[in-house]
């Protein structure tokens, strides 16, 4: 049956998927179980743009492992391709991309994840980024264009803010990096409103709103 080009959203399980890459065939849900995961995708191998983004994950891949985070690449490539790639770069820049990377010939997983935009490519995936939780959730999205890297002090902050408001409950405010203060959840009762205003160790800007620095 052929696969239509989904377009995954924030919430959804991520899809499942099996596909040969770098480090051989991986079944995704058995890769990313226990932990997040980031998919993300480039629109082909030997290209400037591609090689600073890839090269970028591959520098802060312990920043990602110390947040119990895994990544995984993805491009309509072949594996040969890939190999080659990712052997040339290592040759020329001593940066080891060694994570693995999907060789999606047949464009399965770009379709399974939308990452065909006709109107930019018909023949190669946009740069998209899935964040997934340990749950297997779709937790945020993020699409460049083909003419534009990624940003990754961006996706380094939105993986600590999403972690962080896990942990204790809260949101994030607008900026918001390590070390912040978060919002608090606003009141809903009026008993929890009386609490509210009478707390100290806050920063009450408005009844629904107000922030806290975490301990």
């Amino acid at each position: 049956m052929e696969i239509t080009n989904h377009m995954p959203r924030i919430g959804d399980q991520a899809p499942d998927f099996e596909a040969l890459t770098t480090h051989g065939p991986l079944k995704f849900s058995e890769y990313i179980k226990g932990g997040w995961a980031i998919l993300f995708s480039h629109p082909a191998d030997f290209t400037p743009v591609c090689t600073t983004e890839l090269s970028g994950f591959a520098q802060h891949r312990e920043w990602f492992a110390e947040r119990n985070t895994k990544l995984i690449g993805e491009s309509i490539d072949s594996i040969h391709s890939h190999v080659a790639w990712v052997h040339a770069v290592r040759e020329k820049t001593g940066v080891s991309m060694d994570f693995p990377i999907i060789a999606d010939i047949d464009m399965k997983v770009a379709r399974l994840y939308g990452m065909l935009h006709d109107n930019a490519s018909s023949t190669a995936s946009v740069r998209a980024v899935f964040f997934i939780d340990p749950r297997g959730i779709i937790r945020l999205i993020m699409y460049y264009p083909l003419n534009v890297g990624r940003n990754m002090d961006e996706i380094m902050r939105v993986l600590e803010a999403m972690q962080t408001a896990d942990a204790n409950g809260c949101a994030m405010p607008l900026n918001w990096k390590k070390g912040d203060k978060v919002i608090v959840p606003p009141p809903r009762t009026l008993k929890e409103l009386d609490a509210r205003l009478g707390e100290k160790n806050i920063e009450l800007i408005d009844f629904y709103l107000a922030k806290k620095e975490l301990a």
